[in-house]
């Protein structure tokens, strides 16, 4: 590890691949490959896009953007040689700028490390060659070129101010500075810094304070994340997390500052929110479940990390990083917006132009401790998480004048159906029955699509008596033509069949989409076989499949109620055609019923479920001839379990009268 380099070599090729802050050269030439890093330095030197320069590599090779591991390196007389030539060639760059060079150990070999941070003293010139004039050049990507027209004008005012973020401080000292975070932050990206104890000395090669008078003085970055208490020199440096009930309006739930060093801020918030998160597994046919997240983590990270990254912390721009939670979005706001030559259009489409960032050092930190990815790489990153989780993509507005950027992650479509539906219970459960349906009707008017809040809405209006609406909402997902998603469409089926709209109810249920799940199968199975559609409902159970029938008592006792009452059609086939294979498909689904039945009673189902089955055991025992004891057997059982349901105990006394003895 270097002890002059504050960063980790391999740790940084490990994670970086020749870009615009890594130039790599396999061998070294005083004559070629010297005045390419010439160039490359004076680049670095010149930061165009305030990324505080970059880093050169000599001895590292790369392919088609991928680095060869392991590294060759250079050779003691190579490394040697190097060195001298370089300290030579840098004294063309004009005005006077010189790297901080190291040999570092990369796979056991040594290769010269060269780290060029950004110059106070820019913009730099350098020849091309050995008698070549000096030119002003810049890092484009992975290019380094010479600056020429708008990009010299771009350089020019670029380099006229020092970014707020790396000028000294004049009202700090650097005691005020913790030298523990400093420690801290350098074992975290693995520097060799943590072995000197000089603590000015870390700070200085850290880029941490600068000389001013005579004297060293902290710049802002340093006060940033390295003080207990940024707040006392950038009162804005916070993030707030404010969560709110429904719509802007809603009354505020909870909120919660995240203070200190701005490493810390967000990695507290990161934590905080990653509690508030919902996760759903769906479960669908053939024992596929499909999972996401109210917000992905990986979206709503990258929009604070941006936050932090691209805001100002002057002292003009007073107001803190906000994270704004609501029901169906969360809202990240940084003040001002982004720089000139950002437009909404770049943001919303994923790609933004290489135009100089505002905090050159923040990045550059964040990057080390990996809170921050390469450059360009943050937005495109949010796009795909919220794609890959199914939400619906992000929304990125820039306020009037530039004077915030709005990052807006809408929430997963059923997160949304979800919070509604326990909204509307909770009003259900005080009482409130028209306040919970105007919830859901609010919820699905924003979100029409949604077959959650579909379902609930129909269930709802299904249960006040309005068909009529319940069946306006049901035509908006396909009318009779379409394919509603199942929930919808069993909704419907619950509320014709509540209505004894049975015709409507079997043309609705004949259009369930061939991977409907067993449960929602067995559902429809139950409307059809209370609608007296004994077939289609048997044939619906058994595509259910027997597991998840008998795994369910409702389920099994409704199978067996089915059987029972195809056995008794074909009885009266049997009798009035004189049908020998109806008579046997009779026995054949009584004593399937029996068995079923059998199952219910021994179930945990119940004691009034239980009393009914005993009751269909009862009749199902005296069609099949069985012995009058084991018929009053089952009916004395029913009896027990029958003493909150007086129906059910009318029934059982009848069919005592009924029972002739055999």
């Amino acid at each position: 590890m270097s002890q002059v380099i504050p960063i980790d070599i391999p740790n940084l090729l490990s994670r970086e691949v020749e870009g615009v802050r890594l130039e790599l050269k396999a061998t070294w030439d005083a004559k070629v490959t010297g005045h390419q890093v010439l160039t490359t330095l004076c680049a670095f030197a010149n930061d165009l896009q305030n990324l505080n320069g970059g880093y050169v590599l000599i001895g590292v090779a790369e392919e088609s953007g991928v680095i060869t591991r392991p590294v060759a390196g250079l050779t003691p007389d190579q490394l040697d040689g190097a060195m001298r030539q370089l300290v030579s060639l840098c004294k063309r760059i004009e005005p006077e700028y010189l790297p901080i060079i190291d040999v570092v150990k990369v796979d056991g070999q040594s290769v010269l490390a060269l780290w060029a941070p950004a110059s106070d003293a820019r913009p730099h010139r350098a020849p091309a060659s050995e008698k070549g004039e000096p030119a002003y050049w810049v890092r484009v990507g992975s290019v380094t070129k010479e600056a020429k027209g708008p990009t010299l004008t771009s350089l020019m005012a670029q380099t006229a101010k020092i970014p707020f973020d790396d000028r000294r401080s004049f009202e700090a000292q650097n005691d005020d500075l913790n030298y523990t975070l400093v420690r801290r932050h350098l074992h975290e990206v693995h520097s060799g810094l943590i072995d000197e104890h000089n603590t000015e000395q870390v700070y200085a090669k850290m880029g941490l304070t600068r000389r001013v008078n005579g004297h060293s003085v902290p710049r802002n970055v340093a006060l940033l994340f390295f003080t207990d208490e940024p707040q006392r020199w950038f009162r804005s440096a916070q993030i707030d997390v404010v969560q709110f009930a429904d719509g802007a309006g809603g009354d505020l739930l909870e909120e919660k500052i995240f203070r200190g060093p701005l490493a810390d801020q967000l990695r507290q918030s990161f934590v905080y929110l990653e509690n508030l998160t919902t996760r759903q597994v769906q479960k669908g046919a053939a024992l596929e479940a499909r999972g996401f997240v109210s917000y992905p983590s990986v979206a709503l990270r990258e929009a604070i990390v941006n936050a932090v990254y691209h805001r100002s912390y002057e002292q003009d721009t007073a107001e803190p990083v906000k994270v704004y939670l609501y029901p169906d979005r969360v809202e990240v706001i940084s003040y001002p917006g982004p720089t000139e030559g950002i437009e909404e259009e770049h943001l919303n489409q994923g790609t933004v132009p290489a135009l100089p960032a505002r905090n050159r050092r923040v990045g550059e930190l964040l990057k080390e401790l990996r809170l921050a990815e390469s450059r360009g790489t943050g937005l495109p990153k949010i796009h795909r998480a919220m794609s890959q989780n199914g939400s619906p993509s992000p929304r990125f507005e820039i306020g009037p004048g530039r004077a915030y950027l709005k990052v807006i992650l809408p929430a997963h479509p059923d997160y949304v159906s979800l919070t509604a539906l326990r909204d509307a219970a909770y009003l259900q459960a005080t009482g409130d029955d028209l306040g919970a349906l105007r919830r859901v009707e609010e919820a699905w008017l924003a979100q029409p699509s949604s077959p959650l809040l579909g379902a609930k809405l129909i269930t709802e209006l299904g249960a006040r008596g309005e068909v009529e609406r319940a069946r306006a909402i049901f035509s908006t997902y396909g009318g009779a033509s379409g394919r509603p998603p199942r929930q919808v469409l069993l909704a419907y089926a619950e509320v014709l069949e509540r209505a004894e709209l049975d015709d409507e109810m079997v043309r609705v249920l004949s259009r369930l989409p061939d991977d409907t799940s067993a449960e929602d199968l067995i559902t429809a199975a139950i409307l059809l076989r209370r609608a007296k559609q004994e077939v289609q409902a048997h044939k619906l159970f058994t595509r259910a499949g027997e597991p998840a029938v008998l795994a369910d008592p409702k389920a099994t006792h409704e199978l067996a109620q089915c059987k029972l009452a195809l056995a008794d059609q074909a009885r009266r086939r049997a009798k009035r055609e004189h049908d020998r294979g109806a008579a046997d498909a009779n026995q054949r689904l009584l004593r399937e019923a029996e068995g079923l039945l059998l199952r219910v009673v021994q179930l945990d189902s119940g004691s009034t479920r239980r009393g009914w089955a005993y009751l269909n055991l009862a009749w199902t025992l005296e069609n099949l001839r069985r012995p009058s004891t084991e018929v009053l057997a089952a009916l004395d059982q029913a009896e027990q379990n029958a003493s909150a349901d007086p129906k059910l105990l009318s029934l059982i006394r009848q069919k005592r009268s009924d029972l002739k003895p055999r």
